[in-house]
């Protein structure tokens, strides 16, 4: 059972782990660093340890106690209730949710582990925005995606805003860092892997067109919100495919063009 420990001093070293949430730069640098994310909200929190996260602590304000009581009774790690101007004053905003864990990071697999069983798989090019990173992990465990790729200078997805947004669906997505670009995408391509290269350039041909859920092994590449994907990526790509526009609107944000690709990519897929 967990230690309840109540603190009053917002400069107590047990807080440490909650220091400065919103320093967007420390955050990045440190959480990695320390081996270290923070899941906000019970019911990321719960999915974080129903995947299997090891927790380091909670910090809780009184209202969510009984809340989270059944997953206080099963952990070991020490649970420091606050209260809510404390935990404000200590993590740089107001925490309406009123529950965060710091988790431990598992190591990550390596790529040819995460293509080893999967079929449709998501790869992402500098994608920065935590918030389109969270998106595009929610969508792609909710219609069917098996695995996500990033490139070397993706967000982070562990980072806080990136866990929120997704619902938790980073945890149940098994997801790999590429040592190199665009030269990691070789072994996708020799695991038999149809690049795929989502683009809303005019020489692409449609989703529809290509017909991405008959293939038997498809990657989709994704790059940043504006930008979209480099030449390089373009150039490594095997087929530029794209969604059809109408009313004079000519791309999608990155996490809802990702929705719509995802679905064209998986829906109908054969079974393994």
């Amino acid at each position: 059972m967990a230690e309840l420990i109540t603190i009053d001093d917002p400069d107590d070293p047990r807080l440490r782990d909650y220091t400065d949430l919103t320093d967007v730069e420390l955050r990045r640098r440190r959480e990695p660093a320390e081996g270290l994310f923070i899941a906000e909200g019970e019911k990321v929190i719960r999915r974080a340890g129903d995947a299997g996260y090891e927790m380091r602590s909670m910090l809780l304000t009184a209202k969510w106690i009984e809340a989270m009581r059944d997953v206080i009774d099963d952990m070991p790690a020490p649970v420091y209730a606050v209260s809510p101007e404390l935990a404000e004053r200590v993590t740089g905003y107001h925490v309406h949710r009123g529950a965060l864990a710091s988790m431990r990071r598992k190591p990550l697999p390596a790529a040819a582990e995460v293509l080893r069983t999967a079929r449709r798989v998501v790869v992402m090019e500098a994608v920065n925005d935590h918030t389109n990173i969270g998106a595009v992990f929610r969508s792609a465990a909710a219609l069917g995606m098996d695995a996500v790729l990033l490139s070397p200078d993706c967000a982070d997805p562990l980072y806080r805003r990136s866990v929120k947004v997704s619902m938790g669906a980073v945890f149940s997505v098994p997801y790999a860092r590429l040592e190199t670009w665009p030269k990691g995408l070789d072994p996708v391509r020799e695991a038999g892997f149809s690049l795929l290269a989502l683009t809303p350039d005019d020489r692409a041909r449609t989703l529809d067109e290509v017909a991405p859920h008959r293939m038997d092994r498809v990657a989709l590449m994704l790059g940043a919100e504006g930008d979209g994907l480099s030449a390089r990526a373009l150039a490594a790509a095997d087929a530029w495919v794209r969604i059809p526009m109408s009313h004079g609107v000519d791309s999608l944000n990155v996490g809802a063009a990702a929705a719509v690709a995802f679905y064209a990519v998986a829906s109908g897929r054969p079974e393994a």
